[in-house]
Parts: structure tokens; sequence; C-alpha cells
């Protein structure tokens, strides 16, 4: 397997997950801050220490890391300084390559929104927090994933687009009356920038008849399809095809039109994750994968606000059963607020076992081999 030059150097020194962090002044920092409620410092990601901290000017347009254990000096990424959607920092060595002005989230970036529609600038930032999250899921994973400026042989880039006929402005390149998908194809992931709007999300949640549509949501769905051409390519394991079925029967086009024309099996929920996943093989891996993170992130998060005292359990089906425990629990705490449930899926023996094979893939193609889950 392949990797990215210059990533997993990085990644072999802490598996950074969403957690609380602290200011200098000892104030609590969360993982989107950019700037401190207590003291009023900028904040920022330092990609060194990895840690969400005070920044300190420094002179010019460096920064100093306030993690009295690193004081790495720092560049904000380019997104952060002129457009303010993202809140992590580049070395100052790594910010002398004019490719790496950028966090390593934000090379990816290939289409963004059009800065100048209203509103667009909010969205994109909800786009970017979104991702900077997946981010830091894969690298919980020890995944190996990267932009082309990273040196990835198969490199992972976005476009933020939106509908052109929607009324809410033009984008680069795009031809007049141009309906925006949101997908995946060799690589490139394509975001509908509307689903940043809550209310049109919850609109088509309501529409589609899901339970969950977020935005990491997406992000999660869609990256599955990209470790899904990066790890098989037109050629999944036998296992693969006999959990979630031969690809190429039916022809994804043809299923895609009989599932919205007739909608899932009476039955769906004996055998799959959710309604979409019965769509297509494509579509089932891309749900069970995607509920796999929800499931490692939920986990990780946890533990590290300590609602979890225990160490995470390396065994998977130990860490479903302590998934769901914990799901039943929180989803009782949302009913008590009048709000949705937090883990609305019920895992089926058949969705347990395409999650096992989900678990088998990610140890399998992890950068660093066995690494273990506690």
């Amino acid at each position: 397997m392949t990797h990215c030059p210059g990533l997993i150097d990085e990644r072999r020194k802490e598996r950074i997950s969403v957690r609380f962090f602290s200011c200098v002044c000892g104030n609590r920092l969360f993982f989107e801050n950019v700037q401190c409620v207590g003291c009023g410092a900028r904040a920022g990601f330092c990609p060194v220490c990895r840690e969400v901290t005070a920044l300190h000017p420094d002179g010019g347009d460096i920064w100093r890391c306030g993690n009295r254990a690193c004081g790495a000096r720092l560049k904000l990424c380019r997104n952060y300084s002129e457009h303010d959607v993202c809140n992590a920092c580049v070395t100052e060595v790594e910010a002398a390559d004019p490719a790496k002005i950028f966090c390593a989230a934000c090379r990816c970036n290939e289409t963004i929104p059009d800065l100048s529609v209203e509103g667009n600038r909010a969205k994109w930032a909800r786009l970017e927090a979104a991702k900077r999250r997946l981010f830091c899921e894969l690298n919980m994973l020890n995944l190996d994933f990267g932009s082309a400026a990273d040196g990835c042989a198969f490199p992972l880039s976005f476009d933020f687009k939106a509908d052109r006929s929607s009324g809410s402005g033009g984008f680069r390149e795009m031809d007049e009356g141009e309906v925006v998908y949101t997908g995946h194809d060799s690589g490139k992931i394509t975001i509908n920038i509307r689903e940043a709007d809550d209310a049109e999300r919850e609109k088509l949640r309501v529409i589609l008849g899901e339970k969950h549509r977020t935005l990491i949501g997406h992000f999660r769905h869609e990256i599955a399809h990209y470790f899904w051409e990066k790890w098989f390519g037109g050629s999944p394991p036998p296992d693969c095809i006999r959990l979630f079925g031969d690809p190429g029967n039916p022809p994804y086009q043809e299923a895609l039109e009989r599932y919205y024309n007739s909608g899932p099996p009476p039955d769906w929920n004996r055998r799959f994750i959710s309604t979409y996943a019965t769509m297509h093989p494509f579509e089932d891996w891309a749900e069970t994968f995607a509920f796999y993170l929800d499931m490692e992130a939920s986990l990780f998060t946890a533990r590290n606000l300590h609602l979890l005292e225990a160490a995470l359990p390396a065994d998977f089906d130990t860490r479903l059963d302590t998934m769901q425990e914990m799901g039943i629990r929180l989803n009782e705490m949302n009913r008590t607020m009048g709000l949705p449930d937090l883990v609305p899926e019920i895992v089926p023996a058949p969705a347990r076992e395409k999650l096992r094979f989900v678990d088998r893939c990610v140890r399998a193609n992890g950068a660093i081999a066995n690494v273990p889950v506690a």
C-alpha cells in the first residue's frame, strides 16, 4: 500500500481525537475554537503538538504555539487568515512551500463556494468544520489519505458547489442550470453547499425519510466511497461481495432508479443499517462504513470526555455493544429534551457482520499496523 510522504510520521506522534483543550489562561477550548472566550487570545490547532491552544504573536505573520511543551513557530492556514473558515495552522517551515500554505484539510480543496454570494462563507465554514472532524477521525484510525500536494498516489479532493438554478448564485466553471449532486468520483468528493443550510438539510431529511442527515454524516458516507476505490478498485474481495453484493449486478443507475421509484424492501431493517443501504452494494458499504466512523468517533470522544471510564476494548463486538448501550442512554437524554435520537440505528446480525468486515479492512489498511484501539 502506498502512503502519503510527510503525513505518516506526524500521525505516529499522537492520534488526536475530539476532546477538550486548555488555553494558557486555564479556560476550556473546543475543537472549533478560534478565540478563547476567557482571555480573548486567538486560538488554533497546532500541527506539531496536535492541540487546540492559544496562539501568541511572534512577529509579522508568525504565531507561537501557546502549549508550553511545544512553542512551535506557526502560520495560520491561508483559509484561516484570509477567510476565517478554518482554525488550523501550518509550521513556519512548511508554509515556506507555496503548495503548503494551507493546512492538510484545506489543501484537499479544489473548488470553494463563490464568496461574493451572501451566506456562502458561513456555509463554507460549516463544511470545513465537518471536514476537519472527519480528518481527525481518519487520523485516529491511522488511515492513509491526503492531497496531491502531500504526494498521495490516490489523492483526495473536494468540490463545494451549489446549484446554479437554486437562486443561490453562480460558481466557478459551472454550466447554466447545473444541478450539483453530492457524491464521490475517483478521489473527488463533491458536496452541494445547501447541505450546510440547516433548514434545507432538514427539509431533505424529512422528504427522504432519513433518521439522520448531518454534514459530518455526508463526509463519513462519501469518504467510504473513497476508501472502497482506494482499497478495492474494481476488484472487491470475495468476502466483500458475499456481504454487500456484486456491485456490477444490478448496474448502479438501474438500482438508483428502482430505489427512488419503489423504496427499500419491507424487511430492510433485518439486514441493513439504513434504508439507503438497500439501494446498491456501493451504498450499503458507504452507509455501513459511515456508521463505523460514527461508532469509533463517539467512543473515542466519550472516553476522552470521561463519559466512559474504562479503556476502550480492542475487540470489535465489545466496542459495538458499548456503543449501543451508550446510545440507549443518550437517546433517553435527547428524548428528555424533545430532540431526535442521537443513535437511531438498530444493528441486525447481517449488518453487524458487515461492520466486522469494515473493521478488518480498517485494521488491515491502517498506515500504522496493529495499533490497539485503547
